[in-house]
């Protein structure tokens, strides 16, 4: 009997790849098999289970049964799921809770996370597989990634009578990715942690002092967070220490998410700081989950449709996100493991498929800042 011979790194890349790239080829099919297998998952909760998930056989349905909610909708209810009652809108424990850095009347969202929705966000380590994949090379990987996230832990909230941690889920999610992929982060998350939650300048001046002495030595050809982050870390090595981040390390890549126009309107910035060689890979994620990430060198992400099921409000009314026209803009409606029909509060636009980008928050003048931003950096709608 032959051994079967160990797959290279290159094929193991393609592997991770392939169902992201086969969902590319028949969106509304995947989308289809998406829907029910999340059902299945809402038939075990009191919230699914009161808007007759099992019953549910078709895309019209679901959309005649389940209501599109925002987070003020789902409020009382995580709230209750808080209190111990997680059947109410789980089917498995939660294993942490992520919290926005923006804030809904005044209050940080709390999102619950489990095992099958963590496993989900891992999903963004996509962009750097492609980056890897595009170039033939997991030269990438030999490298480590400078770690520029938020901490993963915040504080603790009793769910019944356990105590569960929340935190940010920049932070959670390269805690988990980094026991899931070939990426070895520095610092690792749990050193960040242990510096505290806060958001003040000071604390970000402990994290940025960690992450260059850490780093100083290594070599680092990745970097991935939060893109305004990326760029106040650049900024504080130079006003300490004179010295930029191209002057100490040779990025290959830069995983970044968070924000609109990192591919444009920030990139100029990022390159200046980090060097003209490090390729920009935008990841769009949020508090409820990672949604798209870039695949080669056009300045869009694309949706991860194996795994989340995606629709948007526009002004013709609610279609699959796969059927917006070039050009058309609207309000994305996510459902995930967690969160059915969540109107997550951001503005898309579509461009030729697969590729979109998000434009702002769900605001009368996204659209215009939008406009202005293209004009003034000579960004006229191209990929």
């Amino acid at each position: 009997m032959t051994a079967q011979a160990t797959p290279s790194p290159m094929q193991q890349i393609a592997q991770m790849l392939q169902p992201w790239q086969a969902s590319l080829q028949d969106p509304a099919g995947t989308q289809e098999a998406v829907l029910e297998r999340l059902l299945k998952i809402y038939g075990q909760t009191a919230y699914g289970q009161k808007y007759g998930a099992a019953q549910v056989g078709c895309l019209a349905e679901y959309r005649a049964q389940f209501p599109i909610a925002s987070y003020e909708d789902y409020q009382p209810v995580i709230q209750r799921v808080m209190g111990g009652e997680t059947e109410l809108m789980l089917n498995e424990p939660p294993l942490g809770w992520a919290i926005t850095r923006g804030t809904t009347k005044d209050e940080s969202k709390f999102i619950p996370m489990t095992a099958t929705d963590i496993e989900m966000r891992v999903a963004a380590g996509r962009a750097v597989m492609a980056y890897a994949a595009q170039t033939r090379s997991p030269a990438v990987f030999a490298g480590v990634n400078l770690n520029l996230n938020f901490p993963s832990v915040v504080g603790t909230v009793m769910v019944g009578e356990r105590e569960v941690e929340y935190g940010y889920s920049s932070g959670i999610y390269t805690r988990f990715v980094s026991h899931k992929t070939p990426v070895r982060s520095i610092p690792a998350q749990e050193a960040i942690d242990a510096l505290g939650g806060s958001k003040a300048w000071s604390a970000w001046e402990k994290r940025f002092d960690l992450a260059y002495k850490q780093c100083l030595e290594e070599n680092v050809t990745l970097v991935g967070g939060v893109a305004p982050t990326a760029i106040e870390f650049g900024r504080y090595l130079y006003k300490n220490y004179r010295k930029y981040p191209k002057d100490l390390w040779q990025v290959q890549v830069m995983t970044l998410g968070s924000t609109p126009g990192i591919n444009t309107y920030r990139s100029r910035t990022l390159q200046a700081l980090y060097g003209a060689q490090a390729a920009i890979r935008e990841i769009y994620g949020a508090t409820e989950g990672m949604f798209g990430q870039q695949m080669d060198e056009k300045r869009a992400w694309v949706p991860n449709y194996d795994l989340f099921f995606f629709e948007v409000q526009t002004r013709k009314g609610v279609k699959m996100l796969h059927e917006m026209a070039p050009g058309e803009t609207g309000s994305l409606v996510v459902s995930t493991p967690v969160l059915a029909r969540y109107q997550i509060g951001d503005l898309v636009r579509a461009y030729q498929p697969p590729y979109f980008r998000c434009i702002g928050r769900e605001q009368w003048f996204t659209p215009l800042l939008h406009t202005w931003r293209m004009v003034k950096t000579f960004d006229l709608g191209g990929l």
